[in-house]
Formats: structure tokens, sequence, C-alpha cells
């Protein structure tokens, strides 16, 4: 790859080497506000309970903010407001008739789309927030009390102070997403995933040097992330290709068409977002039920509703199987994808063109997408019911390896195909003329 970049023009390179820095500038200037807190709490007391909680749903919170919710950062809250309210956009729209509407209008659609979420991101964000900050207020974690001065001017400014950080967070990720490479927000978590795993390793050798584990579990944790790791390069890697052939069409004395191409479909074509949205909704009662457990929410929530815990896991799947669905329903469109090929001329060979072709590809998609589903299911669930099994406090499972990976090989294939892009633009205006050796030798 490098030395295809090589042969890129000067300038081209520079612009695909700026898109580049200004993502990772980005996720470092997001790492740098994980470490600002919030005035008036004692992070000390609180990073001692979070220190204990490797394994369960704090700690799964923890980890996918980064550490910032540890200690209590501006940025606590992370992207789970904006994944939230992303959530309740995508339903609504299939609900709301006028959101339906606005999806179908484009680009101008979608902006106005993105700017409700905005606004429910912020309500949420506000609500959390001052939920957290009262909580807060009136428990004592660790070390002792968190507040040192707990009045309800405190309260407010620290609902303000989350709110804010959340809509810094939610800027980052959009400004990463339009002029940076991948998608803004799962690299957003994938750096806080990848920030915890020195941590992680590092209690998981603590555990080890206190004989709390032996070498077996830690060698059989290792090879439990290695085939997760393999299992999910493999199948993000799976796609079906669909031979579309084009019909001969005479336009004058020259005839076009008669080729044939391949449309892809992906056997995951959700990506890690399935996943994503169903921790998110797993994860938001859990934390405020978590945050007070010596109250009758917290102590169900924690007795059936903990990581590795059968309702958990049977909810999770659940979650995983319907938004794994609602995503490529929402964006493969096999009415439309038949509707461009007629047009175009082209036909599947064997399915007849118009509703027939519609009907093939929305079967087809509906088995790879139950495929994927279920390896998504299986990478998500299997490693945490092995950890839980054999009592190891290492939370780098399934799901956190799936963001992982899924994310790093989307954002490679996008800096791939922009980096195929400005070939084609230098090719362009290069004229399209290629030098070409004749029978003579001579270049024409």
């Amino acid at each position: 790859m490098a030395s295809s970049i090589a042969k890129l023009p000067e300038d081209k390179l520079n612009h695909l080497q700026k898109k580049i820095l200004f993502t990772l500038g980005f996720l470092f200037l997001y790492r740098i506000g994980v470490h600002v807190p919030v005035p008036g709490v004692n992070t000390e007391a609180l990073s001692d309970f979070f220190r204990g909680q490797g394994g369960n749903f704090l700690g799964m919170f923890n980890m996918f903010s980064g550490g910032a919710l540890a200690n209590f950062s501006v940025f606590a809250l992370g992207v789970m407001p904006y994944i939230s309210a992303s959530i309740m956009a995508q339903l609504l729209t299939v609900i709301i008739p006028h959101l339906e509407a606005l999806s179908k209008e484009g680009e101008a659609g979608r902006k106005k789309i993105t700017q409700y979420t905005r606004y429910g991101t912020m309500i949420l964000a506000i609500v959390q927030g001052f939920m957290i900050a009262n909580t807060l207020a009136s428990s004592n974690f660790g070390a002792g009390s968190l507040v040192g001065n707990p009045t309800f001017g405190w309260k407010i400014f620290t609902a303000l102070s989350l709110t804010a950080g959340t809509a810094f967070v939610m800027w980052l990720g959009e400004q990463i997403t339009d002029r940076g490479v991948g998608n803004g927000m799962s690299l957003i978590i994938m750096a806080g995933i990848i920030d915890s795993l020195p941590r992680v390793i590092g209690d998981t050798y603590t555990q080890y040097s206190s004989q709390s584990i032996d070498l077996a579990r830690i060698l059989l944790l290792v090879g439990v992330v290695i085939v997760v790791t393999a299992g999910v390069i493999f199948f993000e890697q799976g796609a079906r290709q669909v031979t579309v052939q084009y019909a001969k069409r005479q336009v004058g004395g020259r005839v076009f068409g008669g080729q044939h191409s391949n449309l892809p479909i992906r056997l995951n074509s959700a990506g890690v977002i399935p996943p994503i949205f169903a921790s998110s909704l797993l994860q938001f009662p859990i934390f405020i039920a978590g945050m007070n457990p010596n109250s009758w929410l917290g102590s169900i929530m924690s007795g059936f509703l903990a990581p590795g815990n059968w309702l958990y896991n049977s909810l999770y799947v659940l979650l995983i199987l319907f938004f794994t669905f609602f995503y490529v329903s929402i964006t493969f469109k096999s009415d439309d994808i038949a509707e461009n090929l007629k047009k175009n001329g082209g036909f599947i060979p064997g399915i007849r063109p118009g509703p027939r072709t519609a009907e093939y590809l929305q079967k087809l998609v509906n088995r790879l997408t139950l495929t994927g589903a279920v390896y998504l299911c299986a990478i998500c669930i299997l490693p945490t019911i092995l950890t839980g099994r054999f009592n190891i406090q290492f939370y780098f499972g399934g799901t956190s390896l799936l963001i992982v990976v899924g994310t790093a090989l989307e954002t490679f294939r996008q800096i791939e195909a922009h980096r195929q892009s400005l070939r084609y633009d230098s090719f362009l205006k290069q004229g399209g003329r290629l030098k070409v050796r004749g029978r003579t030798g001579a270049y024409r």
C-alpha cells in the first residue's frame, strides 16, 4: 500500500496525508479532554471504585468512554447520548411520515434529520448529566464522599459541563467523518477501547502475580482474543458477488454494453453499528441504576443484567438481531437497485428485470443478513461466556474486539477508496490518455 501511495502526485499525496493527520489530531484532542475533570468531584475516590469494576457494566461503560467516567471528566457521557439519539431518530424515521419524507429528499433531508438528532442528543445529555450529578451528590464510593459541596448550583453546573462535553465530542466525531477518514463516532469509541488496553493487561498481570488466576486461564484468554480477531477479519471481508450483465445497445455507429460486472453484497453490511446500538441501550438504564447500587433498582440490575448473565446475554442477542436487520433494511433498498439496473440496461442472468430482480436481491440480502447477525452475536457473546465461566476480570472481549477490528478495517477501506479516487482524478486531469506501444515499437 505504501508503494501505491508513493506513486500518487505530490499534491494528492499531501491531501490524503492531511486527512489522516487531521483524524489523528482530533482523536488526540479527544484523549486530552478525557483527563479534564469536572470541578468539585473527588476523582481519587471515584477511581478507587472503578478500579474494581473491570468485568461488570460500570467497567464496560467506563471502557467505552475511554476512562472518562472514572476521571469524571467533561467527556464522561462520551458518544452514548448521540448514539441513543441516532437510534431514536432512525426508529422514528420509519414511524413518522414527515421524517420518512425527509429521508427521501436527499442531502437536504439528511441534514435536517441530523439537526433533529443533535437536538435530541442535547436533551438526553442534560437529563443524564443531571441524574449523574444528583446521584454523585448523594452517594459515597470507595475512599469517601465524592462531592465536597453538593449544592443545587453544583448539580446544574455539572449537568451543563457534561452536556457541553458531549456536544464537543459530537462535533469532533462529525468533523472526523466529514474532513478526515473513517466514521468519527466509531473511531472515538475505538480510541477509548485501545487506550484502556494497557490498563486491562496490567490488571490481568496483577491478578496473575497475586495468584488469582493461573497461566492456563491467561493462555485460554489470549487464544479467545486471537480466534475472535481472526473471525472478525474473515467475516468482515466476506461478500457475495452478484453478476450483472448489461445488454448491448447501438448509438449511431457505435455499440455500447455487452459487458458484465459484479454487485458486491457484504456478509455483514451493518458493520459494528448493531453491537454499538445494543450496548448503548443496555448500558444507559444499567448505568443509572448502578450509580446507586444500594437501591432496589440497582439490586435488580446488578443481579439480572450484569454482563455474562443469561438475561443480559439474551437481551443483547435480541437487540443485535433487531438492529442488524433494521440497519440493513434502511441502507439497502432492493427496489431502487433493481430500478437503476433496469434503467441502465443491466440484469442478473436468469432473473427478469424489475420486481423479480428486487425480490431476488431482497431474499439474498435477508439470508446474508441472518448469517451476519448470527456471526455478530457469536463474536459478542462467546468470549463473555468463556471469560465469565473462568472468572477472569477482563472485559476486552468480543464486543470491544469487534468494534476495534471492524472500525480499523472500515477505515483502511476508506483510505484505499480515497487513494483510488485520487489516482482516477489524476488520470482524468491528464486527459485520460495512456501511452500505448504499437507494433512498430513506437508510443502513441
